[in-house]
């Protein structure tokens, strides 16, 4: 099982703007030509398909694509590859936020 971490600036007490916003998000991953939003994301099993909605920046790794999901105000991502975690924390730094697990 994936863990998942959350980059947020809740924990940060004197940040002005402590939610991450769709438009900093659609802004920041706009200037990476590995990443590209999407308003859905889904996971194909052997019998189904199930949609997600959101907002979704996907991570073009190789074959594979991880979402990075913006839900209220934070940014969740599954360590699916070693990868992601320099990725994650890349990405926390550039957003001045923090990353937890959860």
């Amino acid at each position: 099982m994936n863990q998942r971490f959350r980059i947020t600036r809740s924990m940060q007490e004197d940040t002005v703007v402590q939610a991450i916003t769709l438009e900093e998000c659609k802004q920041y991953f706009a200037g990476r030509a590995d990443f590209f939003y999407s308003p859905t994301f889904s996971v194909i099993g052997p019998e189904s398909t199930m949609t997600i909605e959101g907002d979704f920046f996907m991570w073009k790794h190789g074959e594979a694509e991880i979402p990075f999901r913006l839900y209220s105000g934070d940014l969740y991502v599954a360590v699916a590859a070693e990868a992601v975690v320099p990725l994650m924390i890349e990405i926390a730094t550039d957003l001045e936020a923090d990353i937890v697990e959860g």
